[in-house]
């Protein structure tokens, strides 16, 4: 049998171990697959049935992170594309504040949980985009999320400026006196928009980096193509 004909077999088995040196192997033996037809210790997986590892991005714990060879990560790191998250997550972050501002007077309501949206919303783009493992895509994540819903307040108390003065949104944009908006941010803040802060801060960091996958670890070792 090949080595893919034995996977097909050892993915479905309970006895199956990931090692990240030398792929998937028996956790009987601590070896890769040798039989040929059928396989002795074989024992089906029912929650493997259920949820198939194949082409699903599973997030592998923490801890096993840290036993990736040195090889392994320098290959995620040579995937990584800094400046495309970073401008991606910035595109996303001031569409979504343009559109807590557009709901917001539109409904006269400060909905809340707009800011949640927009951290999910920008560190999923740049977890997308940039496919980053280092520390710095999650700080440029929360930056981003951070910056976007104060945005998002900002335009929210322009539109209402606007409103009340029968005045054009950019014509308010233009007239605001910018030393006052300090204070107007600190007079429109409110506890509850502490707690939706802290939660879209923490999304655009968490979500900032990419999914590792036990197949694309295994891609990487083999040295073969993808553009997963």
């Amino acid at each position: 049998m090949t080595r893919d004909q034995q996977l097909t077999f050892c993915k479905k088995c309970i006895n199956r171990k990931m090692d990240f040196q030398q792929g998937l192997i028996c956790r009987l033996t601590g070896e890769k697959a040798t039989f040929e037809n059928e396989c002795a210790d074989f024992k089906l997986d029912e929650i493997e049935i259920e949820n198939p590892l194949d082409g699903v991005e599973k997030m592998l714990p923490d801890e096993l992170k840290l036993t990736l060879s040195p090889e392994i990560i320098e290959k995620f790191r040579m995937e990584q594309r800094l400046l495309l998250g970073v401008l991606s997550g910035l595109v996303v972050g001031v569409v979504g504040a343009i559109l807590w501002g557009v709901i917001t007077v539109t409904t006269g309501y400060q909905i809340g949980y707009m800011a949640l949206a927009i951290g999910a919303g920008v560190g999923l783009t740049i977890r997308i985009t940039g496919k980053g493992i280092d520390t710095v895509f999650g700080i440029w994540g929360a930056g981003i999320a951070l910056l976007s819903v104060l945005l998002g307040n900002f335009l929210s108390i322009i539109g209402f400026l606007a409103n009340s003065e029968g005045l054009g949104y950019i014509e308010t944009l233009l007239l605001f006196d910018y030393s006052y908006l300090p204070q107007v941010m600190v007079e429109t803040f409110s506890i509850l928009d502490l707690l939706f802060y802290g939660i879209a801060i923490y999304e655009g960091f968490r979500f900032s980096f990419r999914k590792i996958t036990e197949d694309k670890v295994v891609e990487l070792r083999d040295g073969k193509i993808t553009n997963r």
